[in-house]
This record gives C-alpha cells, sequence and structure tokens, in this order.
C-alpha cells in the first residue's frame, strides 16, 4: 500500500514522523509532507547544518508542500492508495470533497489529531482499507480508533471486506448496500459459491445447495459468470482466476484482439473482470496489439517458449500450420492451461476460439473462497 502522509503543525509533525517510521518498518511505502508555516523554518534545509542529525532526519523524512492543500491532494487522489491527515477532520473533509468519486477507486482517508488520541476512518473504510489502516494507526500511537461502518459496529458479514479479501469484482454496489441494510435488519441472506470454500460460512448467510430449495429474494453468488440466477436480486462477487490464452497473426490491431477475446468470453457470459492474465507463446511477447489490449486492462501479459508449451500434457487442437511457425501444434490452448497451473492444477473452460486471425482459450486456475 502507498500512503501519503500529512501534517499540519509542529505536534502533529512529530506525530507523522513517528508514523512514517513505522509504517515503512512494516514494508508499507510511505511518503509525508507537511503544510504549516510554523514547521517551515525546521524545513528548510539551508538553515540547517548539512552534517547535523536534524538535516539528515529532515532530509529523508518530511516535504515541505507549497502548492494548495486542494491541489496536493488531488495528486494523491491520483497516486496513492491512501492519505493520512495529522489534523482536524474539518481539513480533511475539505481537502477531500472535490475527488471523491466512489468507494471503488477512492484510496483510503484517515485523520489523526494532532495530539495522536483518536484515528478515525474517513473514507473508503472497506474496499480502500481504511478501517484496517486506523486500526493499525492506533495501535502504532495508542490511540482510540474511530470506526463508524455499520456492520463492523454491529459485528456482521461485511460483502465489500469479503469482496476484497478474496479479490473479488463487485458487480453492483448499489445491491452490495442493499444486502449490507438487509444482514443489519436481521433478513436472510443466500449465499451461492462455484468454488469451495476454507473457513465456516458466516451465521447470517444461507447456504444455497440445491436447486429446488426455497431461497431468500436476494444473495450472493461467487462465479466467474451471469449464466446462473440463484436469487431473485443475485448480487455476481467474481474473482480474477481466468487465463487468456491467445495467438494472432503478426500486426493484429488491439481492436481486433479485443473483439475475438470479447466474443470468446461471451460464450459463457465471463465478464472481463474475471481475467487474471493473459498468456501466449515468447514469439509474441512484442506484439503491440496485445500488449495494448493488456495495457488497457492493467492485466500482466507473460510468455512461454515452445518448449515450455510442448509439455503440457493434454489433448488439444492441433495445427500443422501453427506448429511449423511456432514450433508447437497448440498456443491458445496450452498456453492458457498452462497459465493457469502455476499455483495448482488449472482447467481448460473454453477450448479454442479463432477469428479474424485471432485463437482465445480460456483456463480457470483451482481456487477457494476464504472466510478465514
Amino acid at each position: 500500500m502507498k500512503i501519503a502522509i500529512i501534517s499540519f503543525s509542529q505536534s502533529g509533525y512529530r506525530l507523522s514522523e513517528m508514523l512514517y517510521w513505522v509504517l515503512k518498518e512494516r514494508s508499507y511505502e510511505v511518503a509525508s509532507y507537511t503544510k504549516s508555516k510554523y514547521t517551515k523554518k525546521v524545513l528548510d534545509e539551508s538553515q540547517l547544518d548539512e552534517d547535523s542529525q536534524d538535516f539528515r532526519s529532515v532530509k529523508q523524512f518530511a516535504k515541505p508542500v507549497d502548492e494548495s492543500i486542494k491541489e496536493w491532494t488531488g495528486r494523491r487522489f491520483e497516486d496513492c492508495d491512501a492519505i493520512v491527515f495529522v489534523g482536524a477532520c474539518g481539513i480533511a473533509v475539505r481537502s477531500i470533497a472535490p475527488f471523491v468519486k466512489s468507494k471503488k477507486i477512492d484510496p483510503a482517508v484517515v485523520v489523526v489529531d494532532e495530539q495522536g488520541q483518536f484515528a478515525i476512518s474517513l473514507l473508503s473504510g472497506h474496499i480502500g482499507g481504511a478501517n484496517e489502516l486506523t486500526e493499525e494507526i492506533a495501535e502504532i500511537l495508542r490511540a482510540q480508533p474511530v470506526i463508524t461502518t455499520a456492520t463492523d459496529l454491529n459485528d456482521k458479514f461485511a460483502v465489500d471486506v469479503f469482496a476484497k479479501k478474496n479479490g473479488c469484482f463487485i458487480s453492483d454496489m448499489e445491491l452490495a448496500k442493499e444486502i449490507s441494510a438487509a444482514l443489519l435488519a436481521g433478513k436472510e441472506v443466500g449465499f451461492v459459491s462455484d468454488f469451495p470454500w476454507l473457513g465456516e460460512i458466516p451465521d447470517e448467510l444461507k447456504l444455497c445447495q440445491k436447486e429446488d430449495e426455497e431461497k431468500p429474494e436476494i444473495g450472493i453468488c461467487v462465479t466467474t459468470g451471469y449464466l446462473e440466477h440463484p436469487f431473485v436480486h443475485t448480487l455476481y462477487l467474481i474473482p480474477r482466476v481466468i487465463t487468456t490464452g491467445l495467438g494472432c497473426k503478426k500486426g493484429t490491431d488491439k481492436e481486433t484482439v479485443e473483439s475475438v477475446v470479447r466474443r470468446a468470453c461471451d460464450e459463457l457470459l465471463i465478464p472481463s473482470v474475471a481475467m487474471e492474465q493473459v498468456a501466449s507463446i515468447d514469439l509474441k511477447k512484442e506484439e503491440a496489439g496485445i500488449l495494448e489490449y493488456c495495457k488497457e486492462r492493467k492485466i500482466p501479459f507473460i510468455t512461454y517458449t515452445a518448449e515450455e508449451l510442448q509439455e503440457v500434457e493434454g489433448t488439444y487442437a492441433s495445427s500443422q500450420f501453427v506448429e511449423n511457425v511456432t514450433g508447437v501444434d497448440n498456443v491458445c490452448e496450452r498456453a492458457a492451461l498452462l497459465g493457469s497451473s502455476k499455483d495448482g492444477k488449472g482447467r481448460l473452460i473454453q477450448r479454442k476460439y479463432a477469428k479474424d486471425g485471432v485463437t482465445v482459450a480460456l483456463a480457470m486456475k483451482k481456487w477457494s473462497v476464504n472466510f478465514e
């Protein structure tokens, strides 16, 4: 997690320095800033002896903010996972207000008073991780954590926390809110999963395994596609477990790659958010169309040698032409299966789909839901 800390007074500055060093020791990527006329003299390196301890500490630790706090906050919303304001809640609220968009993308925001008595989770408590960061900061400062999320206060299952922990995409944030409201009201919420699970399913969720059993109207379905509709109102949680194996003619553009991958996924109603990575042969490692496609979606592109692909056991759609060009009879199916098997045995769920000079195959890795 990339964290930015900002303070506004000398006492706040001292607290932020403590947080900076402890969080860095805990392997966070941390940057610290100060915006105060009272600390400006301390931070002015030109007034310090370069051999002094103060100079070395300041040079390694704090960065003075010359721009407006609004401009600074806007930059941090773009390049950080979390922002810690050491100062008044009012400063934090006014600073972040122009940039707040969605709990799916907003960074975590935590406020610490300058005396270090309270650590307050202000924004993106669940998905952004502000609640967890608040607890950790409170432990470091021996402060009182302040968390106002209803499911936390009532010790109820939180679907957004569960989704984040399991690396799942939430299909409908409004429906996720309705599920939280139902749980808080003591209503039944169903649970269905295409995957096995570790740990105990929370008491608030009703496990629905039989097609003919009576189900709640609202429920959660952990799956890679939208083929099933187990509840009248179904919230889909989509894990990133699909490796897309790709082959294509040299010079194929991104739009063609995208179109054919989409058609292959549509066969099983698999959304692109289920895609963990794209895999191919190393001959394609510089293929612009594939690279642009992966960059746009921020997913890894991995490649294998012909020898590595040849060693993948199984029966595949063989092509003599492909073998003459690449040294292996099938690229997309073998690459998809090999990519999905790095953490266990994967399986093909969509065999070779070919169109417009592009071949696509889909494989799913072995994966489990985690309630622990």
